[in-house]
């Protein structure tokens, strides 16, 4: 697959991205976030919008946010609740009092929207696909751009940068498959990951993504097929080349594979070993 890089941003600065929409990084670099999750401002109908607050901890990055929309927020939309998303949000709503928005089962207790949006649900212009896969509410918002593009906000299910990870129980890589799929139906200009650059002629990188979880599921079948393992051994066999620190989310990734094989009855599970059906 080929991906993209970037420069690393200017922490704090407002980084155009098209008409009507920028963003601002925060400082969360790491192996699974790469330069920092990607705070978006989307001009609506409604006011400023405001895509994915950034983690928590990091007031440095809430006050960026509140500098650059002068404390106006009209919504706060949620992608999905893992704590890099969603960790800033109770700070930002206190500071501006907006509503937020997000999928209308939450992931966490800790958050539950004012707005609960279900698949093809809509505000202020804003569209919402239930892409469930990497976490279990994650949503792709759509929007048309001032300039005529038809823009999705692809967060975590496809990255420019990177693949993404899918960890049970809130990842389900039958649940991923299966939105790989919707947006392959899609016929959307222009992503906007949750980290790294934009990333234009997307279905090209998900048909890749999902020709690679493919490949990845036939490994690991064979695997099977060799002989039972658990999803630690069958990671540390088909990953060697791996960085290290990269490795618990490749065992979670295998798991992953192993649960969608077992409700396609090819695998089987007897305690923490696998076998083929």
């Amino acid at each position: 697959m080929s991906f993209l890089t970037e420069a690393e941003p200017d922490r704090g600065a407002l980084l155009p991205v098209l008409p009507g929409i920028s963003r601002i990084v925060a400082n969360n670099p790491g192996p699974m976030t790469y330069y920092g999750t990607n705070t978006y401002l989307i001009d609506t109908p409604d006011g400023t919008a405001v895509l994915d607050p950034g983690p928590e901890g990091h007031p440095e990055h809430v006050d960026a946010i509140l500098r650059h929309t002068g404390g106006r927020v009209a919504l706060i939309l949620v992608s999905h609740t893992h704590h890099d998303h969603v960790g800033a949000v109770p700070a930002l709503q206190a500071a501006t009092g907006a509503r937020t928005v997000g999928f209308r089962t939450s992931g966490i207790a800790a958050f539950d929207p004012d707005i609960k949006l279900d698949h093809n649900g809509s505000i202020a212009g804003i569209y919402a696909l239930h892409t469930p896969g990497h976490a279990s509410d994650h949503i792709c918002y759509v929007v048309t751009a001032a300039n005529g593009d038809n823009v999705l906000f692809s967060a975590d299910h496809v990255m420019s940068w990177s693949t993404s990870i899918v960890s049970p129980p809130g990842g389900d890589m039958r649940a991923y498959f299966s939105s790989l799929n919707l947006l392959l139906g899609r016929d959307d200009d222009v992503y906007l990951p949750g980290h790294g650059p934009l990333l234009r002629e997307p279905r090209n990188l998900v048909r890749a993504m999902l020709t690679h979880r493919m490949l990845r599921e036939q490994s690991i079948a064979r695997k099977l097929a060799d002989g039972p393992g658990d999803a630690n051994s069958i990671m540390e066999a088909l990953y060697k080349q791996l960085n290290p620190k990269l490795k618990k989310a490749a065992e979670r990734s295998v798991l992953a594979h192993l649960l969608k094989l077992e409700a396609e009855g090819k695998a089987i599970r007897d305690g923490e070993l696998w076998r083929a059906a």
